[in-house]
Formats: structure tokens, sequence, C-alpha cells
């Protein structure tokens, strides 16, 4: 099954909710609907993404205002903390409120803090998803993404195991992560790809030709370090310039970018405040004018 955007008729008004994700409209991933700006669960965690997060009340508070405020899809992995993440969303979540979507990944082994080594054998990412499996408390994995290709590794191999644990039942929908449009078409001929979760934002704009196929391709694309605006948003910048306009934060403006964007771009910001999570999910509901959303395309870092 194609993961396809929502047309422009099925998307809410920016003031039809009190839920300020509701006006960032709705993509299908495989079978499942989610709104387009989601929340990413790796900042709740200890310095350099290792151990528990400075304030665990905080996070789990974090985790319960996300879904107040209209977010239902929830991206983590086995290796934020490592499995600090998965834990405190069963913890904060569980039982899960009908809708909610939540992805998790497999691919990288933690030795330290940001430390971060690929590992792609099959047997490890199999065990990774039983043990994801248990800490988040589900019988099935709404979104498994390999983490990062391991080159020690045939990459079919590493496709190959999400197929199988895809056909185990033990997987809903399979994604991928810092590909280039080349390897998601070799995965893509052994299983579907309903997602791909590349490095993109204001200032790193690499994986354009990535979004592009995703576009072309109905293939939900998650950006990760949504809210990187760089010198863009230092004094007199097209940031900076922006924010003042429209009476917003830098990360507001940059996450509005994406939304605009492209239709299959599902931004998913993350924060160990409440206080950040509320200004970035308020987001959603800013509108670039033609004008501001162009500068901010021309733009370079």
């Amino acid at each position: 099954m194609t993961a396809t955007a929502s047309s422009p008729s099925t998307k809410p008004s920016r003031t039809a909710s009190t839920r300020p994700i509701d006006a960032s409209g709705t993509f299908t991933l495989g079978d499942l609907r989610v709104h387009r700006l989601g929340f990413g669960a790796m900042r709740l965690t200890g310095d350099g993404i290792w151990g528990p997060p400075k304030d665990h009340d905080e996070c789990i508070r974090v985790l319960k205002r996300a879904v107040e405020l209209g977010v239902d899809f929830i991206d983590t992995a086995d290796s934020y903390g490592p499995y600090i993440s998965e834990e405190l969303i069963h913890e904060a979540l569980h039982p899960y409120p009908r809708g909610l979507v939540i992805a998790t990944k497999a691919g990288i082994l933690r030795t330290g803090p940001n430390q971060w080594i690929p590992l792609g054998n099959p047997t490890y990412l199999r065990q990774e998803c039983e043990m994801s499996l248990r800490r988040l408390g589900v019988e099935r994995i709404d979104l498994f993404q390999l983490h990062r290709i391991d080159a020690n590794y045939p990459a079919a191999d590493q496709f190959g195991e999400l197929k199988k644990l895809q056909s185990e039942g033990k997987v809903r929908h399979v994604g991928l992560s810092e590909v280039t449009v080349d390897q998601i078409k070799a995965a893509r001929r052994i299983l579907p790809i309903v997602s791909v979760q590349n490095e993109y934002n204001l200032v790193n704009r690499k994986s354009e030709d990535v979004l592009d196929y995703c576009e072309a391709e109905g293939i939900g694309f998650i950006p990760w370090f949504p809210v990187a605006s760089g010198k863009l948003a230092q004094p007199g910048g097209i940031v900076d310039k922006i924010t003042k306009a429209a009476n917003a934060t830098p990360a507001q403006v940059a996450l509005a970018w994406l939304l605009r964007r492209s239709p299959v771009m599902l931004p998913i910001p993350g924060t160990s405040s409440v206080a950040h999570l509320e200004e970035n999910c308020a987001a959603a509901t800013l509108e670039l004018t033609d004008d501001q959303f162009e500068e901010l395309s021309r733009a370079t870092k």
C-alpha cells in the first residue's frame, strides 16, 4: 500500500480546532493516517542522548501534553538512551490512545554518549525489534525503521530481515533513515517502504533529491533536525525578519516552511520541555505569505 498525502480539500483550516496540530493536515503511512506535525522523542534522554533525562517528570509531562495538543505520531529509537526513550513513552502513554502511531528504529549500536555505530547484522535487527516490542508494550510496531544501512552487511540482507519481521506480524510498516534515492529503490525491490527519515531543514537541503523522489512516489519524508535555521535567524536574516513580522519564533518559522515545502513532509521536532513543545506545536498554525515562503526557499546557509 502506498503512503499518500491528504488532498487539500481534507486539510483542516488553521482555525478549525483548539488543538494546534490539527492545522498541520494529515498524511497516510501505509494505512495509518497521522497529523503531519509529530514529535521526536530523542531529547527525552540525558546528555549525549545517553542515560536518563535530568528531569524525568517533565519528560512524562511532555509526552502527555503532546497527545493533548493533537500529536498522534511519535518517533523514537532503541538507541535513544539507549532504550530510555521507549521506556518513557510506555510509562507516560500506555495503554496508548486510539490512533496514536509510534515509530521506532533499530540498526545503531551505542557504546557511550554521542557514540553511534551502525550495526545491521540481521540477527541484531531482529533482537532489537523483539526488545522494542517489549519496551513499548505492543504486539506489533506501527513503523519500524532501519536507522542506518550498515556497509558491513549486504543491504539486501538487512532489508530482507525487515521483510521477515513484517511477514511475521511483528512490524506493520517499514521505513528507512539516512538513505539515497538508489538505496530506497533497492529496498523497495524487496519490501514496501512507507517513510524515509533524512536530515533536512532550512540550512541543510542535501536530501532535496530524496524529498523529490518521496513526493513523486507518495512516501512520507521525516526530516530530522527540522528546526535548524543557522545564520538565517541571526539579526537581519530572513528568518529573523519573519519572526518579527509574524510574532513567531525561529523554530516555528522553520517548521512552517517545512510543512508548506511538501505534502509528504512529516516534521518531528523534539524537546524535553513542555514550553518548547507547545511552541513547536503552534507552528502548525503559522501561515507564511507566498513571498516569505519563496524567500526562505531561496535562502542558503
